[in-house]
Formats: structure tokens, C-alpha cells, sequence
């Protein structure tokens, strides 16, 4: 199985990579301190040789003249084997002795005695380190000021700046080795809650919601605990899915017995008219298994919470007009006035015409099954609402949010399926809309009120 990124490995990445730039930085600081401990090393070796030479210098003759003993420049020659050079220059610039005719130093101060420099100088495609001593001949008769230029090349430099770095960079790796362990070992256990986590989910059996109780540090016992609390409404909605599908099979397994018996009573019977009456009371009977099984399958789709129905731009005014014709026919034989009362201009609100639908068809069945002799649809903009108002016994107002609940009829009720008002409710929580019910006009009957956002109570 593939693996995809892991919280370990990201920790790993954003603190090796801090650790892997402070250990470049180490190491480019180790070697820039070799290289300045090389050079101080040999710049001494440099003010040496030139001190050596600036001493034997001396007036003879009416001219510089220098006896220049061989250790001034064999101290400059290591076992890198250097090449040293080495020049004396009188106060107009003009070479007097020497093996080289090395260039001054310009940032030198004419007036300054006795002073030397360093600097770095690529002569005739060598790069050379170089001593400049500005001094001067002291002597009862006159005061001649000379140069003494030396350099040589830096292999030595280079040979004791390798060695020190690398005596540093093994000190470096060492540390960043032992580092890099420390921050493994860190990691790991600082993630062991978390794993330890994992594992109790991984391992509880998928039917077991009860909570997690597991000691976990402050961080990763939020998510516990956020864990526990969904596990919480999971049982909840289980529990409910349970209720549900017990009163769903009770439901149909009523008339589905019935259908049952009626068949099995005619099957015994040899009139033909015992036939009818038996086929009259299964068609009925089979209407009312049917209307419940669509009911069942509508609330089941009101509750899940993965579905999401197409929301589109609807007229109130046609969805109203459109449930009064589909509802017409039956209402008519039963000798109930059904109408409706709707504005000119259209209503529009964002909803499911199909839930919409179902609401209105639902609204208007209760009403005709319970004795309404008269039941009217009404449109109302600014705000925008529908309200379906009977002329029936209606609900008392202290059993009205009892009826919202699924299954739940009242007890003068036997062929309802308690289901219509859920289902109403449902639709009303899907569109973010209120369901209001009143007293019907004249305080007769029953007002049933789906408010759409929007409306101020």
C-alpha cells in the first residue's frame, strides 16, 4: 500500500533542514577561522623575516647595502616548499637588492615609521602573501627611509588551513551526527502518544462507539476528546437509525399482515362477492403500504446527511398552483373545496422543487384525511412564505411539537403513519426555513406556515 506523508517524516524535514543550514554555517565559519589562524601564523613568520632583514641593513659606501643572513627566509619555507621572494626599496621607489621586484603598498603612510602590512597580491600569475616594513636608516649623519617587501606563496597557508579544518569539520560532523540521533530519538517519542492513539482506534471493534479513555498529552487529548464527542452524536444517530427502522418494520409489518389475512381469509371463500370486497380492502390497504414505504423513503433521504438536493431559483406561486392540480381530482371526490390564493407577480426563493413538492402534497393529504372540508393554499411575498389552512379539528398547541415527531399520530388516528409532519419538518430544516403551526382562520382548523429566510416573526 502506498504511504502518503507522514507527520514524522515532516517534522523530521522542517527540523533537519534548520539543523543541515546551521551545520553549513559552522562549517563555512570553521574554515573563514582556519584561513584567518593560518594567516596570523604566517604573517608572524612574515614580520620575522622582515625584521631580520630591515636589521642588517646598513649605510656603506654612500649606499644601502644589506648582509642578509640565510635564516630570514628559511624560516618562511615550510614543508610545503613556499617560494619566497623578497625586495628592499630605498625612499624614491628604486629596488636596491632583492630576488623579486615586488609592488608597494599603496594604503602604506609615508610618514609612518616602522610599520608593516599584509596584503594579498597575484604577482606574475602567483598568488603570494606579502609584508611591507616601512622604516628608516638611523645613523648620526643622515636618516634614509627603505622598504622591506617579503612575501612568499601560500601553500603552507593553505596546507594548515586544510589541517584545521578538518580537525574542525570532524568535531562539526560529530556534534551534527549525535544532533541529528538526539532529534530522531525526540521525535519518536514525542509522537509515541500519538501512535499509541492510532493503535487504540485501529484495534476497537467498528461497532464499539463508546469513548476513547486513553492518558494523552494536553494537545492530542483535545483531539480525544473531540473524538469522544463524535463518537457521542454517532451514538445518538444510531440510536435514533434503531428507533427508526423499529417503527419502520412495525409500520409495514401491520399491513402487510393484514394483506396477508385478507388473502388467505378469500382463498377460503367461494362467493365471488366475499372476493370483491376482499380485493376492495387489499387495494386499499396495499394504497395506504404504499404511500407509507414512499414516506418511509422520503424521510430516510431528509436524514442522510452525505445527500445534498439541487437548489435552483423557484416561484412559490408555480409550486403552489402545481400541487393544487396534482391534488384536485382526489380531493374533489371526497367533496373538499381545495384552492388557491397567490399573488400576481412571482415569489422567488432558492430551494427543491421536489422536497417543495412532497411538503405541499403532504400538507395537503393530512388536511383531507382528517376532516377538512375546506383547504386553501396560500402564497405570501415580503415575506416570502407558503401556508396551507384548513377547516378541520386542527392540534392543540400542546401536542403540536409532539406531532413534528416521526411515528408519532394521534390516538383517535388509525390509518395515519404519523410520518407527514416529520417529513414536512425535515424539508422545512433542509431549506432553512421555519414551520410554524397556528390556529387556523377564525381560530377554526389548523394554519401550517413555512417561513423562508428571510422573514422577521
Amino acid at each position: 500500500m502506498k504511504r502518503g506523508d507522514s507527520l514524522y517524516r515532516r517534522l523530521l524535514a522542517w527540523l533537519l533542514i534548520p539543523l543541515l543550514v546551521l551545520g553549513g554555517l559552522m562549517l563555512l565559519q570553521a574554515l573563514v577561522e582556519a584561513r584567518r589562524t593560518a594567516d596570523r601564523a604566517f604573517d608572524r613568520l612574515l614580520e620575522a623575516a622582515s625584521l631580520a632583514i630591515a636589521e642588517q641593513l646598513q649605510w656603506q659606501n654612500e649606499t644601502l647595502w644589506l648582509d642578509l643572513p640565510p635564516a630570514a627566509l628559511e624560516m618562511l619555507a615550510t614543508d610545503a616548499e613556499e617560494r619566497v621572494f623578497y625586495s628592499i626599496v630605498d625612499q624614491e621607489g628604486v629596488m636596491i637588492t632583492g630576488n623579486a621586484d615586488l609592488p608597494g603598498d599603496s594604503r602604506q603612510d609615508t610618514d609612518t615609521r616602522n610599520t608593516l602590512t599584509y596584503h594579498d597580491i597575484d604577482w606574475q600569475g602567483m598568488a603570494l602573501r606579502q609584508g611591507v616594513r616601512r622604516t628608516r636608516l638611523e645613523d648620526w649623519r643622515l636618516r634614509e627611509s627603505f622598504e622591506v617587501r617579503v612575501a612568499h606563496t601560500r601553500e603552507g597557508r593553505d596546507a594548515l588551513t586544510g589541517e584545521l579544518w578538518r580537525a574542525n569539520l570532524m568535531g562539526i560532523l560529530a556534534m551534527g551526527l549525535l544532533a541529528g540521533v538526539s532529534l530522531v530519538l525526540a521525535i519518536r517519542a514525542a509522537l509515541s502518544p500519538l501512535t499509541r492513539l492510532r493503535k487504540a482506534i485501529r484495534t476497537r471493534d467498528p461497532r464499539t462507539l463508546s469513548p476513547l479513555d486513553l492518558p494523552l498529552p494536553r494537545e492530542l487529548a483535545e483531539l480525544r476528546d473531540t473524538l469522544n464527542d463524535l463518537l457521542a452524536r454517532m451514538r445518538r444517530v444510531r440510536a435514533n437509525q434503531e428507533r427508526f427502522i423499529g417503527d419502520a418494520s412495525h409500520q409495514l409489518r401491520t399491513p402487510l399482515a393484514g394483506l396477508s389475512a385478507r388473502a388467505e381469509l378469500a382463498l377460503r371463500q367461494d362467493d365471488p362477492s366475499r372476493w370483491r370486497d376482499a380485493l376492495e380492502a387489499m387495494r386499499a390497504t396495499s394504497a395506504r403500504t404504499a404511500r407509507l414505504a414512499m414516506q418511509l423513503l422520503s424521510l430516510t433521504r431528509l436524514n442522510n446527511t452525505e445527500y445534498r438536493p439541487d437548489i435552483a431559483d423557484l416561484d412559490l406561486n408555480t409550486l403552489a398552483r402545481q400541487a393544487v392540480r396534482d391534488h384536485w381530482a382526489a380531493c374533489h371526490r371526497k367533496g373538499i373545496d381545495l384552492g388557491v390564493e397567490a399573488p400576481e407577480a412571482p415569489v422567488w426563493i432558492q430551494g427543491s422543487d421536489w422536497q417543495l413538492a412532497e411538503a405541499l402534497g403532504n400538507l395537503i393529504d393530512n388536511a383531507s384525511r382528517y376532516g377538512a372540508r375546506r383547504v386553501t393554499v396560500r402564497v405570501h411575498a415580503f415575506p416570502s412564505r407558503l401556508e396551507i389552512n384548513d377547516d378541520g379539528p386542527g392540534i392543540a398547541a400542546d401536542r403540536r411539537l409532539m406531532m413534528l415527531r416521526p411515528f408519532h399520530r394521534d390516538h383517535h388516528d388509525l390509518e395515519g403513519s404519523g410520518l407527514g409532519l416529520a417529513i414536512v419538518d425535515g424539508i422545512a430544516r433542509a431549506h432553512r426555513a421555519r414551520l410554524r403551526l397556528e390556529h387556523g382562520h377564525h381560530g377554526k382548523g389548523l394554519s401550517v406556515i413555512l417561513a423562508f429566510p428571510g422573514e422577521i416573526s
